[in-house]
C-alpha cells in the first residue's frame, strides 16, 4: 500500500523558521533562565542541520527519524566549522573574543536563517509520508519516557540522601521494559522501537554521569578534556598551538574541536555551567549513538534483531562508565554511526552520500583521531575489497578514501604542533617495540586477560559475570560463522557490509594476539567501538543455535535464548546485583559502600571540598609559584586551570615560596597517593609542619611554605 503523502506549503517552513529565531533572540538577550537552555539546544542542535537536509532534499528519501539524526549531526559539524571560521576570521582581523556570545549568536544564527530562506525561495513542499505523522503511542511509550526522569531523580537522592532505592528499581524496569518488548509486538510495536532505544540510552547514561556535581574521570581523559574546554571558553578564542607545549597528550585535546569549540559554543550561546555542559548535553548527543545503529542494523537483520543487538550495546559498562569521560569520543562516535548509515543506506543517491560522507567524515577528524584512524582502517579495507571481488557497488570509493586521509593527516600534522600526528608515531613504535614480549600473556593488558578467562576473579558473582560475558563473546563467534557459512552458500563476499565485520573480526583477534595493542587505546574502548559492527553477530549466535537445534530459525525461541543472556549481562554489568549482594564493583551503584580509595583514585571522584579548595588555590596565588598535591588532586586542578604541579611524596623538598594542596582524600581519609607509593598523611607531617596553613574551608587545606 503506497503511504499518503502529506504536502505543506514552504510558506509554513520560513514562518516556522522566523518564529524560532525570534524566540532564540528574546531568550538569550533576556537570559530567561531554562527557557534559554532548553530553546537555544533544540534550535542550535536540530535547525541548522535540519535546513541543510532539506537543502539535499534527503528528507524525501530516508523519513524522519533518519532525517532528524542527520540535522544534528549536520548541526555538530555546522557550529564546529562555523566556530573555526568564526575564530580564525576574527584574529585575522585582530578582533578579539570571536567565540563570544554576540559573533557566535549572529554568525550562526544568520547563516541558518539564510539556509531557511534559500529553502523556502526554491518553493519546493515540504512532504511527509503518512507514517511519519504523530499517532496515538502504545501505553508502554509512556514508561519508557518515564526512565530518564527516574534515572535523574534517583541519581540525585543518591547524591543527596545516600539512598539508590531509586536507581536499583530504575535498572528493573529498564530490563523489564526491554523483555517485554521483544518478546509482545502489542505491548511495543516496532515502529516505536526508536523511542525504547533514546529513553532506554538516556537513562542510562544519566544514571552515570548525574551521580556527582562535579566531573568524574573513571580513570580516563575528562580532566584534559575539561582543562582545553576551559582555557578556550575563558579565553573566548581557540588557539591550534598547544598552551602546555611540553605536555603532548594536551595538545591531542587541544586540536579536537568536540572538546574546544564545539562546547565553547554551546556553553556560550546558552549561558550553561561549563561542568553541566559535559554531564548532560554532551551525554544526550551520545544517546544517539545506539538509535543510528539500530537503523544501520536494521537493514540487515530487521527491526527485532536490531533492538535486540542495541541493548547488547547499551548493557556493557563501558557506554556509560568510561564513555562519560570521553567527550571527544562520545561526539565522534555519533559521526562514526553516521558514517556508517549513510554508506549503508540504499535510498541515498551517490551525490548525497559523497556529500554526507565529507561533512561526517571532516567532523570525526577534527573530533577524535583515534576512532578517525580506526574508520580510515575500515574504509579503506572496503575500498581494497571491492576492487579485488570486483564489485558492481562500492560502499567507499577511493577518491573518498584518499580525500578522507589527506584531511585527517593534514589536520594532525598541522594543530597543537603536530601532537596528535606525533602520537600516532609513538604508539606504532610502542607495539613495534612490544613484539619482543610476544610469547609474553602479561603484554596484552589485563582487561584482555579477563576476557580471555586468564585472571582470577574476586569473587563468586565476579566469576559468575564473566561467565556471562563469555557467553556473549561466544555468540558473537557463533554468529560470525554463521554468517560466513551463510556467505559462501549465497557466494555473496562482495557484500560490502560483510567485509566491514570481518575487518572488525580481524581486528579484534589483532587486539588479542598483537602485544601491546590494545594497549594504545584500552581493549575496553576498542571492544566498545567493534560492536557497532559487531553486536548483530551476538543475536544472529543465537539464531543460528536455536537453527541448529530446531532446523528452523524460530523468532520467538531466539528471543528467550537473547533475553536469558542478556539481561543477566546489563544487571551485572550495571552493578545491580553487586549492590543486592553487597559485593564491591565499579559502579556508582555501590558508591556508598566503596573504599575512599577507589572512589577518588581509581574512579576519579572529586566533591565540593576539593573543588572550592583548587578554585581558591587558582585566585589566590601566582603563577610562579611551584604547587604540590598528590595524584588523584588533577581532578580538582582541572577547576582551577592548570595541570602543572608536582606530585608530593614523603621525600618531597618543598621549593621557596611552595604551595601544598591537601582535597578530601588526605584530610578526611589521611591517605596521599604518590606516583607509585601511597603513604598515610601523618608519613608527610614534617612537610606541613614546616609550612603555613593559609586555607582551610574543611576538607581541602592549603599550605605555604615560608623557607
Amino acid at each position: 500500500m503506497t503511504p499518503t503523502i502529506i504536502q505543506r506549503r514552504p510558506f509554513n517552513f520560513l514562518i516556522a523558521m522566523l518564529f524560532l529565531q525570534f524566540i532564540l533572540y528574546v531568550t538569550i538577550f533576556f537570559n530567561v533562565p531554562v527557557a534559554r537552555q532548553i530553546i537555544g539546544f533544540v534550535y542550535f542542535t536540530f535547525v541548522p542541520g535540519f535546513v541543510f537536509v532539506k537543502l539535499l532534499r534527503l528528507d524525501k528519501r530516508v523519513g524522519l527519524v533518519i532525517s532528524l539524526l542527520f540535522s544534528v549531526g549536520f548541526s555538530l559539524a555546522f557550529l564546529m566549522f562555523s566556530g573555526l571560521l568564526i575564530n580564525e576570521s576574527f584574529f585575522l582581523l585582530n578582533i578579539p573574543r570571536p567565540l563570544s556570545l554576540m559573533p557566535l549568536l549572529i554568525i550562526l544564527s544568520g547563516l541558518t536563517l539564510l539556509g531557511g530562506v534559500i529553502v523556502f525561495l526554491r518553493g519546493e513542499h515540504v512532504t511527509a509520508s503518512e507514517s511519519e505523522t504523530f499517532s496515538m503511542p502504545a501505553p508502554s511509550v509512556l514508561l519508557f519516557l518515564a526512565l530518564p526522569v527516574l534515572s535523574i531523580v534517583g541519581a540525585t537522592i543518591v547524591n543527596s540522601y545516600a539512598n539508590n532505592l531509586v536507581l536499583l528499581f530504575t535498572i528493573i524496569l529498564i530490563a523489564l521494559l526491554f523483555s517485554v518488548g521483544v518478546l509482545s509486538k502489542r505491548f511495543l510495536p516496532p515502529k516505536f522501537y526508536p523511542v525504547a532505544i533514546l529513553m532506554s540510552a538516556i537513562a542510562i547514561l544519566f544514571q552515570s554521569s548525574l551521580i556527582s556535581a562535579y566531573l568524574v574521570t573513571f580513570g580516563s581523559d575528562i580532566g584534559g578534556e575539561f582543562l582545553a574546554f576551559s582555557i578556550t571558553k575563558t579565553n573566548a578564542y581557540w588557539s591550534p598551538t598547544n598552551p602546555f607545549p611540553g605536555y603532548v597528550i594536551f595538545g591531542r585535546f587541544n586540536s579536537m574541536l568536540s572538546i574546544t569549540i564545539l562546547p565553547t559554543t554551546y556553553s556560550t550561546l546558552l549561558n550553561l555551567d561549563p561542568t553541566w555542559m559535559f554531564k548532560l548535553l554532551t551525554p544526550f548527543l551520545f544517546s544517539l549513538v545506539p538509535l543510528t545503529l539500530y537503523y544501520v542494523w536494521k537493514q540487515q537483520i530487521g527491526a527485532k534483531y536490531a533492538f535486540i543487538s542495541t541493548f547488547l550495546l547499551m548493557a556493557q559498562s563501558t557506554f556509560y562508565t568510561e564513555m562519560l569521560a570521553l567527550n571527544r569520543q562520545m561526539i565522534a562516535e555519533l559521526f562514526f554511526a553516521l558514517l556508517l548509515l549513510i554508506l549503508f543506506n540504499n535510498k541515498l543517491k551517490h551525490f548525497d552520500k559523497v556529500i554526507c560522507f565529507m561533512v561526517f567524515g571532516a567532523a570525526l577528524i577534527v573530533s577524535h583521531y583515534s576512532l578517525a584512524e580506526i574508520f580510515l582502517l575500515f574504509a579503506f579495507v572496503s575500498m581494497i575489497a571491492s576492487i579485488f571481488l570486483k564489485s558492481s557497488i562500492r560502499k567507499v570509493t577511493a577518491g573518498l578514501v584518499v580525500l578522507f586521509s589527506v584531511a585527517m593527516f593534514a589536520w594532525y600534522i598541522y594543530t597543537s604542533s603536530g601532537s596528535t600526528f606525533n602520537s600516532f608515531i609513538l604508539f606504532g613504535t610502542y607495539v613495534r617495540d612490544q613484539f619482543s614480549s610476544f610469547f609474553s600473556l602479561s603484554s596484552r593488558g589485563s582487561t584482555v586477560l579477563a576476557g580471555l578467562g586468564l585472571a582470577s576473579a574476586p569473587s563468586i558473582w565476579n566469576t559468575i559475570s564473566r561467565a556471562i560475558a563469555y557467553v556473549t563473546e561466544a555468540l558473537l563467534a557463533v554468529g560470525f560463522l554463521g554468517l560466513a557459512l551463510q556467505k559462501l552458500k549465497k557466494h555473496q563476499f562482495g557484500d560490502q557490509y560483510f567485509v566491514f565485520i570481518l575487518t572488525a573480526v580481524a581486528f579484534l583477534v589483532s587486539l588479542v594476539v598483537v602485544p601491546g595493542l590494545a594497549n594504545t587505546l584500552n581493549m575496553t574502548r576498542f571492544y566498545h567501538i567493534l560492536l557497532f559492527l559487531l553486536a548483530p553477530l551476538c543475536v544472529l549466535g543465537g539464531a543460528t543455535l536455536i537453527k541448529i537445534v530446531s532446523k528452523r530459525e524460530r523468532i520467538f525461541w531466539v528471543s528467550i535464548l537473547l533475553l536469558l543472556v542478556l539481561v543477566p549481562y546489563f544487571l551485572f554489568q550495571t552493578g545491580f546485583v553487586y549492590e543486592i549482594t553487597k559485593n564491591e564493583s565499579y559502579s556508582f551503584l555501590t558508591k556508598n559502600r566503596m573504599s575512599p580509595f577507589y572512589l577518588y583514585y581509581d574512579m576519579g571522584y572529586t566533591d565540593a571540598h576539593s573543588v572550592f579548595g583548587a578554585q581558591w588555590l587558582a585566585r589566590n596565588i601566582n603563577s610562579n609559584q611551584p604547587i604540590y598535591a598528590d595524584v588523584p588532586s588533577q581532578n580538582d586542578f582541572i577547576y582551577g586551570l592548570t595541570y602543572n604541579y608536582t606530585v608530593l611524596s614523603n621525600v618531597t623538598t618543598i621549593g621557596t615560596g611552595g604551595v601544598i594542596y591537601l582535597n578530601t582524600l588526605n584530610v578526611e581519609y589521611g591517605i596521599i597517593v604518590g606516583s607509585t607509593l601511597t603513604w598515610n598523611s601523618t608519613d608527610l607531617s614534617s612537610v606541613f609542619n614546616s609550612s603555613n596553613l593559609v586555607y582551610d574551608n574543611g576538607n581541602s587545606l592549603v599550605y605555604q611554605h615560608s623557607g
